[in-house]
């Protein structure tokens, strides 16, 4: 494993080729950025006009721009969190910048087919584990390319991706719950 400091994600999207899959499986995240934006959502006030993480949103439509599909899917309690009910309305913010991003509801996910972490799979060799410290919030991240990691991984995302809805529908459905 390779401990990744400070801000890896800009070179590790110019580097990937391919694909850059993300799976999360939090109800929650404690980035520091995000949290006047759903502090108001939260309040019931209106939310800026404004894309809440446009360097982001930059980097995603500079990948997806080189042909590298992006995608991710979300396991996430039903009903959602409050936290998940923000990150709903302000993902097609993400898909319209180019990322394919599903859903899979929590229960449908036997347990112990279940990992324990989030991670990025780069061009399917890549793993990239976002860690966090026990307050919730971002801190390094840890990296590898040994194969038996990355083929689990890469099952992972086949087995979830079977069982994942598309934003849309998802939003369809769960918006305003």
């Amino acid at each position: 494993m390779l401990l990744r400091q400070g801000d890896p994600w800009p070179d590790l999207f110019r580097e990937c080729q391919r694909e850059a899959f993300h799976l999360e499986l939090k109800d929650s995240y404690a980035e520091p950025y995000e949290s006047e934006p759903l502090r108001r959502f939260l309040a019931g006030e209106p939310p800026e006009e404004s894309d809440p993480s446009p360097e982001w949103r930059a980097l995603v439509r500079e990948t997806a721009g080189r042909g590298v599909a992006m995608s991710r899917v979300r396991v996430v309690t039903v009903p959602l969190s409050d936290y998940q009910r923000w990150l709903l309305s302000i993902t097609h913010y993400n898909v319209n910048a180019g990322d394919d991003i599903r859903y899979v509801p929590r229960h449908l996910v036997p347990p112990e087919d279940m990992p324990e972490d989030d991670w990025w799979l780069f061009d399917g060799r890549l793993v990239v584990f976002n860690v966090t410290g026990e307050d919730g919030k971002p801190a390094d991240s840890v990296s590898t390319t040994d194969p038996g990691i990355a083929a689990y991984c890469r099952g992972v995302k086949q087995q979830l991706w079977e069982l994942a809805t598309p934003y849309a529908q998802f939003n369809q459905v769960h918006a305003g719950q």
